[in-house]
């Protein structure tokens, strides 16, 4: 038995999560989940009915619930004084960045020990993977974790203790190459093994259609409306083209902050005709809109506050449906995305690169095709849920039990 250890389940934005517990269920895996909080999205993906997974969430906030993580520790001092006051001494050196995880991890480890556990698995390298690593050495099985992008290379995330979690962890599973040289730099020679599985794309549902919409050729994007994924550069690359006479329909499919000032810059732009803000969509209704896109726009930059995608879902998904991609060569993008070969790139933030290059999809249809045709390949090829997902499960497998006690406390000027 897996626990899946996350902050919040089921999140209609991490599809990658929902696809790999359905797949290592497949697998023949047994998967319980442990949700540091609930969910407050509003909306859920119809794969989540098909989840057998028990899920079984912490108290909402530890501050209205202080006397049951309180107890929890009291009882995991009792059971095993070694293995708390352990884990205590890494807390405290590990301060501040440490008191949240470790105030969680009684309870999770209880959650765990209960269904059976013999492995715990958190993704992203935050408070989910924090709060794992304490739970799996109070419970003395392997512990490893996913690293995806905010959290590593966000502003707020702290060098040491992601150098501290790397050394812990029996494993570190992360998306690319560009986040596994990233990650082997802040552990150095001392860290647990850093594997690269890259994101994954069912290819046997998401797959070409019969041809794209004509008329009028339909530019895609799909994600949050945040700052990393760059739609308001998308919005004046659209401007430019429609002033240049071409004919297009960009649809941006997503939710989120920017809502209200992606609005405006469409209405300043006065192209309201040519791009609409249209809210979330299913998986269901994606695998049927792609198929459609003359080409899938990704123009994802690197924020302000470090935050940037790791390698999108979405452009794997339309690698999948033989569909064009334009993007940017952000982190692990050209990872999938060879410009040239099977798509396009551009420099983030840069409309007039993003109009030139979208406008060569919108008139060649050859070239279309050509890119299409490579995508899908390199798509089935690397990135195959079904492939890279049994490959992850075999990783699990082979993760030795901990020895307490064993890694190294790092100082901060260690780790920096």
């Amino acid at each position: 038995m897996i626990a899946y250890v996350l902050k919040t389940y089921p999140r209609f934005s991490q599809t990658f999560i929902l696809a790999e517990i359905l797949e290592m269920e497949a697998a023949g895996r047994e998967i319980i989940v442990i949700s540091l909080e609930k969910p407050n999205d509003g909306r859920f993906h119809e794969d989540l009915a098909r989840v057998r997974a028990e899920v079984r969430y912490l108290p909402e906030r530890a501050s209205g619930h202080p006397w049951r993580y309180f107890s929890s520790h009291g009882r995991a001092l009792l059971r095993s004084p070694l293995r708390y006051l352990s884990a205590l001494g890494r807390a405290l050196r590990w301060l501040p960045t440490s008191w949240k995880g470790f105030l969680r991890a009684p309870l999770i480890a209880e959650q765990a020990s209960e269904a059976g556990c013999t492995r715990l698995h958190a993704h992203f390298a935050s408070l989910p993977a924090i709060s794992t690593l304490f739970a799996a050495r109070l419970m003395g099985v392997p512990f490893t974790f996913t690293a995806h992008a905010r959290d590593i290379y966000h502003r707020s995330r702290s060098p040491r203790m992601i150098a501290n979690l790397l050394r812990e962890t029996e494993r570190t599973i992360t998306i690319s190459d560009y986040n596994r040289r990233r990650l082997e730099a802040l552990g150095g020679s001392l860290a647990a093994p850093v594997t690269r599985i890259y994101s994954h794309v069912d290819t046997r549902r998401f797959v070409p259609g019969a041809a794209p919409a004509r008329e009028p050729p339909i530019i895609l994007a799909i994600g949050r409306l945040v700052e990393k994924k760059g739609f308001v550069h998308l919005i004046d690359a659209c401007a430019l083209l429609a002033r240049r006479g071409i004919d297009f329909h960009c649809r941006i499919i997503g939710k989120g902050p920017l809502l209200g000032e992606l609005r405006q810059r469409i209405e300043q732009q006065d192209i309201a005709d040519r791009v609409s803000l249209e809210g979330p969509r299913s998986r269901p209704h994606l695998q049927r809109l792609l198929p459609l896109a003359r080409a899938l726009a990704a123009p994802c930059v690197i924020g302000a506050d470090g935050d940037r995608d790791g390698l999108p879902t979405v452009i794997l998904e339309a690698m999948a449906c033989a569909v064009p991609v334009v993007s940017t060569p952000v982190t692990g993008i050209p990872e999938a995305v060879i410009d040239e070969a099977t798509g396009l790139l551009v420099p983030q933030a840069d409309p007039g690169a993003l109009a030139a290059a979208l406008w060569r999809l919108l008139v060649d249809e050859e070239l279309c095709r050509r890119l299409g045709r490579a995508a899908r390949a390199r798509a089935v090829e690397l990135f195959d849920t079904h492939h890279n997902v049994r490959h992850f499960a075999s990783l699990l497998d082979d993760c030795p039990c901990p020895t307490p006690g064993c890694a190294p406390v790092l100082e901060e000027s260690q780790a920096l």
